[in-house]
């Protein structure tokens, strides 16, 4: 074993590059030619020899390099390799922020919302502030446990919203793998939670497809004595079949009625930031039926900006809710008819009664498609096909309602 006076008088040969002088366990000082000396200690783990560099001989003397020693050999009783575990210590200091769940949750979010589109972002960040900030976000990622994230998620559960639960965790997930990234705990804990939420099976927007009851809808939206704002956006929505959000939001610059053409922006469309930014406008061929149904509502509301502004705030559209309403209120829930599966009833009902091409049907619903090269489309290409296809698909509406 080493004395304090053989660390001190320790030398290098100028033959050798460096010499060695043995401790105890695996402990021993190293000794350059040109007169450095250095700790090491020397172990094995999982099979593979490694060693830790203790610091420099004389700032740590051979005590100080023997508890140090002691130290690392108790973690790898545990099974925990002291120089990977000296590395994350280090990662931990180099984040100055801060290890709860709200610095590291938002460091995430700041690191990701540059590829997102602003409504995603918006949605993502009110979901961390709502459902997650207020239990978790002062507590240290590497203090939480999984039945703490568990609790925090159930309560999202228990007012009904299991899908919001379910992106919940998916937002958790995230933030735990970055942690684990960045230092800031050791491992993901959400996969522990895996079959511990209620099932969330993904959206399905009811939607009917049978000729005679989709007839008896559009007799019902006929007839419908509600709002005349209301009553056009029912109208037009089985005949466009669009995204209730870019239906509702439709402004009238967007509008050409003499080319009978409704160009909605990228940046409305659901899309990615990059699609929402530099992607090309959606294109909505307008029926004569579509086109009379417009006519009739710009006398109403052409004079604004929206063509379905709301009763309060014109400036702004309607809400999603007051079409699902009318369809309720004409006997048609959520679980005969949605206003989002008008998509699913034209999708249906264009191939299987029309025969339409469905790669024309797909460019109209404004959904990625390919060609046999696994090359997307030019959204243009299809579109004389498409304003016939709406036109059909219109005249066969009108058949349905007479009966």
């Amino acid at each position: 074993m080493l004395t304090d006076a053989h660390c001190k008088n320790a030398r290098c040969s100028p033959t050798l590059k460096r010499d060695r002088l043995s401790d105890s366990g695996g402990l021993y000082l190293e000794v350059s030619p040109a007169g450095s000396k250095r700790w090491f200690w020397k172990y094995r783990i999982n099979g593979k020899e490694g060693r830790m560099a203790l610091g420099s001989y004389p700032s740590v003397g051979l005590t100080a390099a023997r508890k140090a020693r002691d130290a690392a050999k108790l973690q790898k009783a545990e099974g925990v390799d002291p120089v990977k575990a000296r590395k994350v210590e280090r990662l931990k200091a180099s984040n100055p922020a801060g290890d709860t769940f709200k610095v590291v949750a938002l460091e995430w979010y700041e690191r990701q919302k540059g590829q997102w589109s602003e409504g995603h972002a918006e949605r993502s960040l009110r979901q961390f502030e709502r459902d997650l900030f207020p239990w978790l976000g002062e507590r240290r990622l590497a203090d939480i446990e999984p039945v703490e994230l568990l609790a925090t998620l159930r309560k999202v559960e228990e007012r009904g919203a299991v899908e919001t639960a379910d992106r919940g965790l998916m937002l958790a997930r995230q933030v735990w793998r970055y942690g684990v990234a960045t230092g800031r705990v050791g491992r993901d804990i959400t996969a522990d939670l895996k079959g511990a939420l209620s099932p969330y099976r993904g959206r399905h927007f009811a939607a009917i497809t049978d000729p005679e009851k989709l007839g008896e809808l559009l007799r019902a939206i006929q007839a419908y004595r509600g709002g005349p704002i209301v009553r056009a956006a029912l109208q037009l929505a089985p005949l466009l079949f669009q995204r209730p959000g870019e239906l509702r939001g439709a402004a009238w610059a967007e509008i050409d009625l003499e080319a009978a053409m409704w160009t909605i922006p990228a940046a409305r469309m659901k899309r990615g930031k990059e699609g929402k930014e530099h992607g090309a406008p959606h294109l909505v061929p307008l029926s004569r039926q579509a086109v009379a149904v417009l006519r009739d509502l710009q006398p109403l509301t052409g004079r604004g900006v929206m063509v379905f502004p709301g009763e309060r705030n014109h400036a702004r559209p309607i809400s999603e809710n007051s079409v699902r309403t009318a369809l309720i209120s004409m006997g048609y829930t959520a679980e005969i008819q949605t206003w989002h599966g008008f998509r699913a009833t034209a999708r249906t009902m264009l191939a299987e009664r029309l025969d339409c091409d469905p790669l024309v049907i797909e460019a109209q619903l404004a959904h990625s498609v390919k060609d046999a090269n696994g090359r997307a489309y030019n959204r243009t290409q299809y579109l004389p096909h498409r304003v016939k296809m709406m036109q059909r698909w219109a005249d066969y509406l009108d058949q349905l309602c007479v009966g």
